[in-house]
Formats: C-alpha cells, structure tokens, sequence
C-alpha cells in the first residue's frame, strides 16, 4: 500500500491497512529521517498512545524499535493527550515524538501523528521525505545505547497549564460543571484541573471503550447530547467535552446551547485581547469564519489565513505572531503555549471567560456581534466515490462567475477552492485530509442563506 500522512498523521483501519508490518514500515522511516538531523546521536524521543484497541501494543512496539535505533525512548505511561505530548517534547528537549492516535475518527482507525523537535506537528516537507523512505522500505540502522523508560508527563503539563489559566479567578467565581471525556484521553486532566480548585464537577464516559460508546470520539453538538442532558437538568455552569486525544474541544452553555468552535474561537480571541492586553495578530484556517477577522479588525491587529492542518498556525504560535489561532475543526492553541492543539486548554479558558466577564458564553457572543455582527457558518461531507473522485479535480480548477445566482468577486486555492461572494457570504471545497470525503464549508450573515450556499457547494460539486 501507499502510506500517506494527512493533516494530522497517518491514519487506516486496524487489521486493514493499520498492522505491525506497516506500523513497522513507518516506525523505521521516522528513525532513519531522524537521523538526518543534527544531534541525533542518543538523542531523546517520546512515544505515546490515546485510548483506542491496541493503542500500547503498537506504541509498545514503536518504542522498542525505537530504542533498537539507538533513541532514548520515554515512554508514556497510559493513555495520553496530544497536547500533553506537545510540551513534554519541549520540556524534555525531544527530537520529536510518535503518538499513536485517530483523534475523533471512527473507533475502526488508528494513526501515528509525528511531532518535530518545536512540538508541532511534521510540516509537508518532512512527512513527504517520510513518506519517501516508507516506500524504499530500509530498516533503520540498529545501534547500541537506546533504551525505554517509563515516563508520565502529566504534573509537568498541569504545571505549565498554571501559567496560562487564571485558575484563580475560576475557583473565586465558583460555578457547576460537567465534563463528557468520551471515553477518550483527558480523563484524570480536564476533570482533575477543576475538581482540585474545590469546584464541583461531574464527569461522564469516564472509562476505556476502545469502541467509543458505538461513535466517533468527536465534541460535536449531535454526539453530546448526554453533556447537554447534564448541563439542563443540574443548572450547571457549563459542559465541557474533549475528543478522543484531548485536543479538539466542545462546549455547551448554561441554557444547553452548543458554541460551535467558529464562535468560541472568535469570543476567546476577543477576551484574551481585553484580558491580557496583548497586541499581536490572529490566525485562522482557511475554512474558519471570517469572525474572528472582524475581531482582528475591532482591535486594530493583523489577520493571519493559513491552509487546513495545525501545523500552519502552530509556526505563527512558535513565532510568536498571534494572540490566538483556531481552526473550525475545534483546534486552538494561544501565545506562549506549544504549536499544537489544546482542547483542554480552551475548555479552560472557556470558562475563565465565564467566570471573569461574569456572564454566559451566549451573553458574550450577543456583545460581541453588537460591535462586529453576526455570522452563521457550517460544513457538511460529501462521500468520496470513484465518481466523484474523477471529477472532483476538474471541478476544483474551475473558475465560474457565479453559483446559484451569486456573483463571485474572488477565489482563493490556498487549500481547496474558497468561492467569495459580492455580500461577503462564501463557499469552501476541499478532499478531507482524515477521511474519505470532500468537505463543503459555508458562511453567511444569516441560516437561512448558509442553508442555501451548503446546498448550492453540493450541487456544484456533484454537477447537478
């Protein structure tokens, strides 16, 4: 088979494509290319796995390899989160690490994600030079020296989560909170965090299902439906989710509404700005609203776009650019923090916005689109078939003047096709780099209009 890496890591289904050969395959490209770096000799490399089947068998054989290569290999001691790997590759001055997760993909995929030496993960170059060696298929060369260790990397993250919440403004405001861990790896972390400031909170799915409860380990509003139960019925503060390695977010207000990531990730951008008086820019994918631009713009600061994959945002955070960068898929990480995504991180600072601005997230939102109006967005995912896959290239090179009556006044192939239109509304499509699918993202000023664009981006690519 062809191994690829997308935008987080490459990805397959166990006993399919995901076995120990392949596992082996790529486990070896990874040593042979970091021994291409300077420094490398006894150098440092940590190996970790979320909560899916077979996750410490393969991280198991991964370190062992590993260490054969002559790498010191840390080794995490049960399920971890993505970001807690991300700053232990600092803190411990890593070359890099290999995580063996599928974030929020079915309970069927497993993936190993490869971080470089900044935290972040692989750029395109260095997962396409991966991805060469996979193909050539040489063992790395053994050498003497490598060893494992245990190694459990959660005080020194809850430590440095320290100097980037204000946790004591959470434990003076008080509040009620629920957290649904999804079966997933920010159990013992995001509960433990606020149930150690003397704050109630209660904690659902809080146990190991390699099968995920039947679903995908993804905080989307459908699959929080038990979070919003809580939240509702308990008069709670607010419902705190994360997905499957901790690093996507999902968040239910006190009324039971659902802050899709576009809107939290615009408000946070906003609050940190008021709160930290810090001037510099904000980040956003490609596919993210154009809110938190009209946020940069009410604070005079610079906006950056990128292409979808963290990656791109965590340069701009590596470099210090930006106050905040968020992607639609609930990825944010903040200034001073590691180029990766956080989900317990922004659960966090979710609710330190609460408890500051002594209002609920919707209360804020309200303020917010008074001074910058308000934008409705979403996405929807088209299968990709043999069909549409043949005509999907030629689709995405056309240049039409308009679409479904709607003059078009731009386009922007930074990743996918981005349609802008005369009324500031626009349209996305691009091959989903996780899945099997084409992704059609949307936004307008109200629902009603957003409906109408996501059903014209799917006609438009299906050719109806």
């Amino acid at each position: 088979m062809d191994i690829r890496f997308g935008t987080s890591g490459w990805r397959a289904v166990i006993a399919d494509e995901f076995t120990f050969e392949n596992v082996r395959k790529v486990v070896n490209a990874i040593c042979s290319y970091l021994k291409t770096q300077e420094g490398h000799e006894g150098g440092t490399v940590i190996v970790g796995h979320d909560s899916r089947f077979m996750g410490e068998k393969f991280s198991e054989f991964a370190a062992e390899l590993m260490a054969r290569s002559g790498f010191h290999v840390l080794f995490c001691t049960g399920p971890t989160p993505t970001p807690t790997i991300s700053h232990a590759i600092r803190s411990r001055s890593a070359l890099g690490a290999l995580n063996f997760t599928a974030s929020h993909n079915p309970p069927e995929y497993q993936g190993i994600k490869f971080s470089t030496a900044n935290g972040a993960p692989a750029l395109p170059e260095i997962t396409r030079a991966i991805e060469e060696l996979v193909r050539s298929d040489a063992e790395a060369v053994a050498e003497a020296g490598g060893s494992v260790e245990a190694f459990n990397p959660k005080e020194a993250y809850f430590a440095d989560l320290m100097t980037k919440v204000r946790f004591e403004a959470l434990r003076t405001a008080g509040g009620r909170y629920a957290y649904d861990a999804l079966w997933g790896t920010g159990r013992g972390y995001l509960n433990t965090l606020i149930a150690d400031l003397g704050l109630e909170i209660e904690t659902i799915n809080d146990h190991r299902d390699v099968l995920f409860g039947g679903r995908s380990p993804e905080p989307s509003e459908e699959k929080l439906f038990e979070l919003r139960e809580r939240v509702t019925s308990k008069g709670l503060t607010l419902g705190l989710s994360t997905d499957g390695d901790a690093d996507r977010f999902g968040v239910i207000d006190a009324d039971g509404t659902f802050i899709t990531a576009n809107k939290l990730i615009a408000l946070l951008a906003d609050f940190l700005i008021e709160s930290r008086g810090w001037k510099l820019g904000l980040a956003r994918s490609v596919a993210t609203s154009h809110l938190i631009d009209r946020v940069a713009e009410l604070h005079g600061v610079e906006l950056h776009e990128t292409p979808v994959g963290f990656k791109f945002i965590g340069e701009l955070i590596n470099e210090n650019a930006i106050v905040l960068g968020g992607e639609e898929s609930a990825g944010l990480s903040i200034r001073g923090h590691y180029p990766e995504k956080d989900g317990i991180l922004a659960c966090l600072l979710a609710a330190e916005a609460v408890a500051e601005r002594k209002a609920s997230l919707g209360e804020q939102l309200e303020e917010l689109y008074r001074k910058t109006g308000k934008l409705e967005s979403e996405r929807i995912g088209v299968k990709l078939d043999e069909e549409i896959a043949a005509k999907l290239k030629t689709k995405l090179a056309e240049d039409p003047k308009e679409i479904a009556g709607r003059r078009i006044r731009g386009v922007n192939r930074l990743d996918g096709v981005k349609f802008l239109f005369e009324d500031g509304s626009w349209i996305l499509m691009r091959p989903s780099g996780t899945e099997p699918m084409v992704r059609i993202y949307a936004e307008s000023e109200s629902r009603e209009e957003l409906n109408e664009l996501l059903e014209a981006g799917e006609s438009y690519l299906l050719g109806h």
